[in-house]
C-alpha cells in the first residue's frame, strides 16, 4: 500500500472553506424553494447585491462547482438537483440538525452510530466516511482491489468493505409532515425547518440503521404518501388539517411492516380542522375544536396505541387548540408530545428518535 503527501496548499484550504459555507446557505435556501435551483441561485446573488454575501463571493465558479460536483445539471429549462445532489441535501440537513445539538455542549444526547452489542452480520457494504475503521473487512476490501490485478496492487476507497452490524432491534417509522397553509402564514417559515428534519432523518436511517424504514407522508386536505427522493420538492398548498387522514395512512403503512418496532411522528403546527367520511363526503370547520373532527381523529389515536404503535408529536406552533388537541391525543395514544421552535425541531425529533430506538417500544 502506497500514500502520497503533498505540500500544505493555505489557498486551497481556504476556496474549500469558502465552498463549505455557500455550500450550507445554498442547501438551506434550496430546501426553502422546493428544491429549486435556480431561483436559489437568484436569491443567493440577491443576498450579495445587498451586501449580506461579500462583494467578492464568486457564484459563478460555485455554481460551476455544483456542476462539475454533479450536484446539479442543466436542463432546457435550467439547472435541477441530481441523484448525488438530493443525498448531498440529505447529509447537510442531517449535518445541521447534529451541527446544532453539539452547540449545546455536554449532555445525554444519543449520537448517530451504532454502538457495541450488535453481532457482525455475514453482509458487508461498501464504506462511507465516518465508519469505523475497526470495522472494514480487509479480506473482501483486498479482493476488490485484487480485481484490478497484481500490478502496482493498491488499496483504494472504494474498495473498503464495512461489515454490517445487525441491530439488537429495527424500527419501522412514518413521518406526518403537515403542509397546510399555516406553515407558512404569519411571516415564519415553518415548512423548511420541518423538511430539513425529514431529510436529516431519512438520512440517518438509511446510512446509520439499513434494517429500519421510513415513509413520509405529507398532509393537508388529505394524506398522501411521498416518495423519500421527493421530499426536497415539497411545498404547502393552501389546505386545511386533516391529521385523521395522516393517521390513517401510517396505520395502513405499518400494517404491511415486519419490523419489531414501529412509530409515528408527527409534525403540525395547527389543529385538526377537516376529516373525510368512508364515503368520501369532507366535513371541514376551521373554528375552535369541532367535537366530530376531535373525535375522529382521536378514534385513531386510540387503535394506533392497541397496536402498539406510539405517536411522537412536535408542535411548532403555541396555538392553545392545538395544544388542548394534542394533549389529549397523546394521553389517549400513551405517546409524547413536545412543544419547539421551528429552528429546534431538529434536535428535538433526532434526539427523540435515537433515545427510542435504544429501547422496546411499550
Amino acid at each position: 500500500m502506497r500514500y502520497e503527501y503533498f505540500e500544505w496548499d493555505v489557498t486551497r484550504w481556504r476556496d474549500l472553506l469558502n465552498h463549505q459555507q455557500l455550500a450550507s446557505l445554498f442547501h438551506y435556501i434550496l430546501t426553502a424553494t422546493g428544491g429549486d435551483v435556480d431561483e436559489t441561485m437568484r436569491v443567493m446573488e440577491n443576498l450579495k447585491q445587498r451586501g449580506i454575501l461579500p462583494g467578492n463571493v464568486d457564484l459563478d465558479r460555485f455554481r460551476r462547482q455544483l456542476e462539475e460536483n454533479d450536484e446539479v445539471q442543466s436542463t432546457p429549462t435550467g439547472f435541477t438537483l441530481t441523484g448525488k445532489g438530493e443525498r448531498s441535501l440529505r447529509r447537510a440537513a442531517l449535518e445541521a440538525v447534529f451541527g446544532r445539538m453539539q452547540k449545546k455542549g455536554a449532555g445525554d444526547h444519543a449520537v448517530p452510530r451504532t454502538g457495541a452489542g450488535g453481532a457482525d452480520a455475514a453482509e458487508t457494504r461498501p464504506y462511507r466516511y465516518g465508519d469505523e475503521i475497526s470495522r472494514v473487512d480487509f479480506r473482501k476490501s483486498f479482493q476488490n482491489a485484487l480485481k484490478r490485478g497484481l500490478d502496482g496492487l493498491q488499496l483504494r476507497e472504494e474498495d473498503l468493505e464495512v461489515a454490517e452490524t445487525e441491530h439488537l432491534t429495527n424500527s419501522a417509522t412514518v413521518l406526518l409532515l403537515d403542509v397546510s397553509h399555516s406553515m407558512i402564514l404569519y411571516g415564519e417559515d415553518r415548512i423548511t425547518p420541518a423538511k430539513q428534519v425529514a431529510l436529516a432523518l431519512i438520512e440517518l436511517i438509511q446510512t446509520r440503521y439499513p434494517k429500519d424504514s421510513i415513509d413520509v407522508v405529507l398532509f393537508g386536505n388529505e394524506a398522501v404518501r411521498v416518495p423519500l427522493r421527493e421530499v426536497p420538492y415539497v411545498q404547502v398548498g393552501p389546505f386545511h388539517t386533516n391529521t385523521r387522514a395522516a393517521l390513517m395512512a401510517a396505520r395502513n403503512i405499518l400494517r404491511r411492516k415486519k419490523h419489531a418496532n414501529k412509530q409515528v411522528i408527527l409534525i403540525t403546527d395547527g389543529k385538526p380542522t377537516v376529516i373525510t367520511d368512508e364515503e368520501g363526503v369532507v366535513y371541514r370547520n376551521t373554528f375552535g375544536l369541532d367535537p366530530k373532527i376531535v373525535s375522529k381523529t382521536l378514534d385513531q389515536a386510540v387503535a394506533m396505541r392497541r397496536e402498539g404503535i406510539p405517536i411522537t408529536t412536535f408542535m411548532i406552533a403555541s396555538d392553545p387548540y392545538l395544544q388542548q388537541f394534542i394533549h389529549r391525543l397523546t394521553e389517549l395514544n400513551r405517546g409524547k408530545a413536545y412543544f419547539s421552535e421551528p429552528g429546534q425541531l431538529g434536535q428535538y425529533v433526532l434526539v427523540d428518535f435515537l433515545r427510542n430506538r435504544r429501547r422496546r417500544f411499550r
